[in-house]
């Protein structure tokens, strides 16, 4: 049996579609923002809390839209799965600031991923979830809840 850590994650997309990745200081993947509950925190409320943390940006809470709980192999901890509550938030650019662990934060679009490490769970999951729905619109990103 994989042993498991639970994560609240934010798939953040500007108003261009791009879609917001981090990098914490000391390893090489990118990935959606957020992090590791403490304890008696709701899913929403660790993400509220690693959001403010790491980039700077204070959200409320209706401002959060779920999309689901997702299990895919832990990018920076061999032998784990990270089983993430996810969900969909919108932001201008200017607004995030990388702080406390974040070493890097970049917008980016779908075809500049090849040239980035890219942890499973966001190179699998939430970032191929927001791209299809975005050229299934062919508007601004509007990612369906699950």
């Amino acid at each position: 049996m994989t042993a498991t850590i639970r994560v609240s994650a934010a798939v953040v997309t500007d108003a261009g579609g791009r879609a917001l990745l981090v990098r914490k200081r000391g390893t090489g993947m990118f990935m959606q923002p957020g992090g590791k509950p403490e304890p008696g925190e709701s899913p929403v409320q660790t993400l509220v809390r690693e959001l403010k943390e790491e980039l700077g940006v204070r959200v409320r809470t209706g401002s959060l839209r779920a999309l689901g709980r997702f299990t895919a192999a832990a990018a920076n901890e061999a032998g784990h799965d990270v089983v993430a509550d996810a969900f969909a938030l919108h932001l201008a650019p200017a607004a995030v600031r990388p702080a406390a662990e974040i070493d890097e934060a970049r917008w980016v679009t779908a075809d500049q991923l090849g040239t980035l490490q890219i942890a499973p769970l966001s190179r699998d999951i939430l970032l191929p979830l927001i791209w299809r729905a975005r050229r299934a619109s062919r508007g601004p990103v509007v990612v369906p809840a699950l």
